[in-house]
């Protein structure tokens, strides 16, 4: 089945292919200047500091819902032990095994491909069962801190949580932006709460998969028109699940990764953020989210923290 018209239509209009040049792999994180980071250090008023990322542990937030994606299996290969000899210095080493985007993290932009294309138009089949991404991959990412912006949507709209298969639109976006008192700018890296969060953390797996609010088909326009550097949410899925249309799966992973080279990151705890921002009044913050550098990834957990 191909992508429908309206898709390619959108895909034209938020393409960045060539932006910053034939060999670029990062997208719109270039937006991110020293400019933009020093801006965004200006945002530490109280230094207040507020993690974001979900425990890894494996009674985590999937559940076979996503092919593949495994909760961290957490294994101990020794246990103070004295490997210089007896009375020495014992140490206790743990391994683990666990899909790189099992719980909070980022998306590569070469997560997705459609029509045969990763972001910058290279080739799909560039990732690979050996080495993973050859282009495009979460390595690239070599560093991501900017101005972080919570756009509280649930909040703006007057509830606790979205319902499931709430579509998010651009009107919620600005009606978010005019609750916060900010206006979005080029290198912000943009949060988006709906709320669904609380369902995970409060044991609801199932529930917080499915069905879920998400972002719409119409954001990707929204983002690329502000020169947003990378948005999060607070959801399994990124956008709406079920899709808004029933011929058209992941299409804001294809717009955002693929045509606008936008890093997006799921599973992102907002719940603390949201009562902060709330608290301190106001809704921008120095954002650390930086990757870990998995050489070929096409994702990679993240232990962002918002300092205030």
């Amino acid at each position: 089945m191909s992508l429908p018209d309206a898709f390619h239509e959108i895909a034209q209009r938020v393409n960045n292919w060539g932006r910053w040049g034939a060999e670029d792999e990062i997208g719109t994180l270039n937006l991110i200047t020293d400019e933009v980071v020093r801006a965004a250090a200006a945002c530490v008023r109280s230094g207040r500091r507020v993690p974001l990322a979900l425990p890894l542990q494996q009674d985590g937030v999937q559940t076979g819902m996503i092919p593949g994606r495994v909760n961290p299996l957490h294994t101990m290969v020794q246990i103070n032990q004295e490997i210089f000899g007896p009375g020495t210095v014992a140490c206790s080493d743990d391994a683990v095994v666990m899909g790189l985007q099992a719980a909070t993290h980022w998306d590569a932009l070469a997560h997705v491909s459609h029509s045969g294309r990763l972001y910058n138009g290279r080739p799909a089949d560039t990732v690979t069962a050996h080495g993973g991404a050859r282009f495009d991959g979460i390595d690239k990412a070599r560093h991501i801190v900017s101005r972080g912006v919570l756009l509280d949507v649930a909040r703006a709209r007057g509830v606790t949580r979205l319902d499931g298969g709430h579509a998010v639109t651009p009107e919620d976006l600005e009606a978010a932006e005019e609750l916060a008192g900010v206006r979005v700018r080029a290198g912000d890296i943009v949060l988006v709460r709906t709320g669904q969060m609380a369902l995970c953390l409060a044991g609801d797996r199932h529930g917080y998969g499915h069905p879920s609010p998400g972002l719409s088909v119409r954001t990707p326009e929204w983002f690329h028109a502000r020169d947003v550097a990378a948005v999060a949410n607070d959801t399994l899925t990124f956008e709406v699940f079920p899709p808004e249309t029933e011929d058209l799966w992941l299409p804001v992973h294809a717009l955002d990764l693929v045509e606008m080279g936008m890093p997006q990151g799921q599973n992102w705890n907002l719940e603390e953020l949201s009562t902060a921002c709330g608290e301190e009044g106001r809704h921008t913050f120095l954002l650390s989210a930086t990757p870990e550098p998995f050489v070929g990834g096409t994702g990679s957990p993240v232990a962002p923290v918002a300092v205030l």
